[in-house]
């Protein structure tokens, strides 16, 4: 896994390669307009994450904000990691089938999806996942997975 050390979104970016940059910009543009008010936009992991402030919900596991969903550039290829699809069987499935109906080739990882150009995103199957859940209704399905 690749993994930037860049401060903020800003330099992250700048330090994509030209043959990657138009793809994560039009990705991130997806996530920043469709993704429910209380997300926040942050670099962690080395990645461009959009999480739950710490100032809302501090009790994670490992006391990191939050993750609903992050975007970064890998050697090979461009990982969407979707907490908010893989939080449980039928939210997965559904991505999943969605994707499928799509046309899109599913590349999937145990927390991701992968792909290389941007024809390859099914954005409307994206916009429909990061639109899923409010920070409220993520937080509860967090809570839920915890006690089990």
């Amino acid at each position: 896994m690749v993994s930037s050390q860049a401060l903020t979104v800003e330099k992250y970016l700048k330090e994509l390669p030209l043959d990657r940059k138009e793809t994560v910009i039009k990705i991130r543009n997806t996530i920043l307009k469709n993704l429910p008010k209380g997300y926040k936009e942050v670099m962690e992991f080395g990645m461009i994450c959009y999480v739950i402030p710490l100032s809302k919900y501090p009790d994670t596991y490992n006391k990191k904000p939050l993750v609903y969903c992050a975007l970064a550039n890998q050697k090979n290829y461009i990982s969407l990691y979707l907490s908010c699809v893989y939080v449980d069987k039928k939210t997965r499935k559904d991505f999943e089938d969605s994707y499928k109906k799509s046309g899109k080739k599913l590349n999937a990882g145990a927390s991701c999806i992968r792909f290389k150009k941007l024809e390859e995103v099914p954005f409307d199957v994206v916009n429909k996942a990061i639109k899923k859940f409010s920070v409220n209704k993520f937080i509860e399905i967090y809570e839920t997975s915890r006690k089990k």
